[in-house]
C-alpha cells in the first residue's frame, strides 16, 4: 500500500464519524447557521435595507427577507462589481462564479472567504465517505481526471471571476496535485473539442483510477478514447475504479457509460452548484444524497406548485416531508439571501435528511396544464428503454402546439444509442408510462385534449453538434431535459434523423 492510500484510511474514518454525528443534529445546526447569518448580515447593505437587525428567529426572517431570483439580486451584484464593500456579506467576495442563466444571460455568483470551504470540503467529504464505507483507498495512489472548465480567471470589478469548476481547481490540495490530470495548460483550453483531444493525449497510457465530470461530457471523452484505441475503457485504464458525477440525473446515461467502460465501476454522486455545494452521496446502501446541513447554508423549501406565487409557503428543514417536491431556496455566507437556485428536490428520508434532485423550476412543460417535470420524463424514459432493450444517448422534450386541424402533443427528441425494434410501440409505451407518472397528463390524454406523444429521432452526435452550434459544448453545460417552449426543439431541426 502506498503512502497516500495508507494515510487516507484514518483520515477518512475521522471525517466519516463527524458526518455521521452531524446527521443527528441537522435541525439544530440549521438553526445555528441562520442566527449566525443574521448576525453578520445585519451589518451589510442588504441587512440594513431588509431590517435584519430586528430579526430574532426564522418566522421573523421569513417576513423580512423575500424570495429572489438572480434578476432581483442583480442590483446588489452590480454594487459589488462597482467596487463597493459590505453589500451582501462582510467585505468583498474573493471570487465571482460565472454561470449562464436561461433568462439572465451571464450570472455572477459571489464566493466569499467564508463560503469557499463549502465547495472544497464537501467534494473531499464525498470521497472520504466512500473510502470509509468501502475501505477502498487504492485509487488515491493513481491518476485522477476532473473534466472541468478553464482555471484561467478574468477580473470583474477587481474580483477574480470564472467557472466554478475552474475556481475550485485552484484549491485542489497540494498532496493531490501530482495525481491530477489534465495539465494546467490543457485545462485552460476553452474550445471543448480541442481540449478533449489534448486530454486524451495526456491520459492514454497513464494509471487512471478516478474520473470525474458531468456524464454527457465524460461519455464524449470515452467515445474519443474508444475511437483512438478500439478498446473499452477498462482495457485502456485497467485501474479505473471510481467515477464521480453530478449536475444531471445519472440514470439516463448509466447504460451507455457502463457499456463504454466494459465493467461496473463505483459511482459517487454529488450535487454541486455555483451557489453552494448542496448535497453528496454519503452511503453505498441508502438512496439519495445527504443534505449539507452544517456548511454555511441555511436551506428553505417551497412546495413546487407555489414557487411562482407572490407569497409562497416557506418551510425550514424541520417542516419538510418525504415524497414532496420542493423548490430549493438558500441563504448563505456567500451573501445569498432567499435565493431561488432553480432546482427542485424531493426528500427520500428525514432521518437523516437525504434528497434527490427532481428537475429545474424553469424546466417543465405545462403548455396545456399538465406540469410535467424532469423526474417524470426521466422515469418514463428509463422504464420504457429497459422494457424494450433500447438505450439512449440524450433526449429532450418540448410541447408541439399543432397546426390547423391538428391536436397538440409532446415531442420527444431522442438520440438513440440502440434503437428499439418497434419505434411506434416504444412511443406508445412511453406515453403510457408518462400517464402513470403524471395524473394531469393522463387526464389530458384521456380527455383527448392531447394526442399521443411523438418521438423525433436525432442523428448520432446530434445533441453534441447542437450544443456546439449554440456555444455550450462541454464544461458544466447541460442539455435541458424539457422546456415549456420550442426554442431547443426548433434548434434541433437540423439534426433530425428522419
Amino acid at each position: 500500500m502506498k503512502i497516500k492510500s495508507f494515510l487516507a484510511k484514518p483520515y477518512a474514518s475521522y471525517i466519516y464519524k463527524g458526518i455521521r454525528k452531524g446527521m443527528e443534529t441537522s435541525v439544530e445546526d440549521q438553526d445555528s447557521i441562520l442566527l449566525s447569518l443574521i448576525k453578520t448580515g445585519q451589518t451589510t447593505d442588504f441587512g440594513k435595507e431588509n431590517g435584519l437587525k430586528e430579526v430574532k428567529d426564522y418566522e421573523g426572517f421569513r417576513q423580512a427577507v423575500r424570495i429572489r431570483d438572480y434578476e432581483q439580486m442583480r442590483p446588489y451584484i452590480d454594487r459589488i462589481k462597482e467596487g463597493k464593500h459590505n453589500v451582501l456579506w462582510k467585505g468583498k467576495p474573493i471570487y465571482f462564479a460565472k454561470t449562464s442563466g436561461t433568462t439572465s444571460g451571464i450570472k455572477y455568483i459571489p464566493i466569499t472567504k467564508d463560503s469557499i470551504p463549502n465547495h472544497i470540503h464537501t467534494a473531499r467529504n464525498a470521497l472520504l465517505c466512500y473510502m470509509a464505507e468501502t475501505g477502498k483507498t487504492q485509487f488515491a495512489d493513481g491518476k485522477m481526471i476532473f473534466l472541468s472548465g478553464s482555471p484561467e480567471l478574468e477580473r470583474v470589478g477587481g474580483i477574480p471571476t470564472g467557472r466554478l469548476s475552474g475556481i475550485v481547481n485552484h484549491h485542489v490540495p497540494r498532496y493531490l496535485r501530482t495525481n491530477q490530470l489534465p495539465s494546467f495548460e490543457t485545462n485552460c483550453i476553452e474550445e471543448w473539442e480541442t481540449k478533449i483531444e489534448k486530454i486524451a493525449d495526456e491520459t492514454i497510457g497513464q494509471k487512471m483510477t478516478l474520473i470525474s465530470g458531468i456524464p454527457p461530457w465524460v461519455q464524449m471523452y470515452f467515445d474519443l478514447l474508444n475511437k483512438r484505441t478500439g478498446k473499452k475503457i477498462k482495457d485502456i485504464f485497467p485501474d479505473f475504479s471510481v467515477m464521480v458525477y453530478g449536475g444531471v440525473n445519472f440514470e439516463p446515461y448509466k447504460a451507455k457509460l457502463t457499456e463504454s467502460i466494459g465493467k461496473e465501476v463505483d459511482g459517487i454522486e454529488t450535487f454541486p452548484a455555483s451557489e453552494g455545494f448542496i448535497a453528496f452521496q454519503d452511503s453505498r446502501e441508502a438512496e439519495g444524497l445527504l443534505l449539507n446541513t452544517d456548511s454555511g447554508i441555511f436551506f428553505e423549501f417551497v412546495p413546487a406548485a407555489e414557487i411562482y406565487k407572490a407569497d409562497p409557503t416557506r418551510l425550514s428543514l424541520r417542516e419538510v416531508k418525504v415524497g414532496e417536491n420542493y423548490a430549493l431556496i438558500i441563504n448563505s455566507n456567500a451573501g445569498l439571501w432567499g435565493y431561488n437556485i432553480g432546482d427542485m428536490v424531493k426528500f427520500v428520508s428525514t432521518k437523516p435528511y437525504r434528497l434527490i434532485v427532481t428537475g429545474r423550476t424553469k424546466h417543465f412543460i405545462s403548455a396545456f396544464g399538465e406540469h410535467v417535470i424532469g423526474e417524470e420524463v426521466e422515469y418514463s424514459m428509463m422504464k420504457t428503454t429497459s422494457g424494450n432493450h433500447a438505450s439512449i444517448t440524450e433526449f429532450t422534450v418540448a410541447p408541439y402546439f399543432g397546426k390547423e386541424g391538428e391536436q397538440p402533443c409532446h415531442e420527444w427528441y431522442v438520440e438513440f444509442d440502440k434503437e428499439p425494434d418497434d419505434l411506434k410501440g416504444f412511443a406508445s409505451m412511453l406515453d403510457e408510462n408518462l400517464q402513470d407518472k403524471n395524473s394531469y397528463y393522463k387526464d389530458l390524454r384521456k380527455g383527448n385534449i392531447l394526442s399521443p406523444l411523438k418521438i423525433i429521432p436525432v442523428k448520432k452526435n446530434g445533441f453534441i453538434d447542437f450544443m456546439k452550434s449554440i456555444g455550450k459544448l462541454g464544461g458544466q453545460n447541460k442539455v435541458p431535459r424539457l422546456s415549456n417552449d420550442r426554442k431547443i426543439a426548433d434548434g434541433l431541426q437540423n439534426w433530425r434523423s428522419e
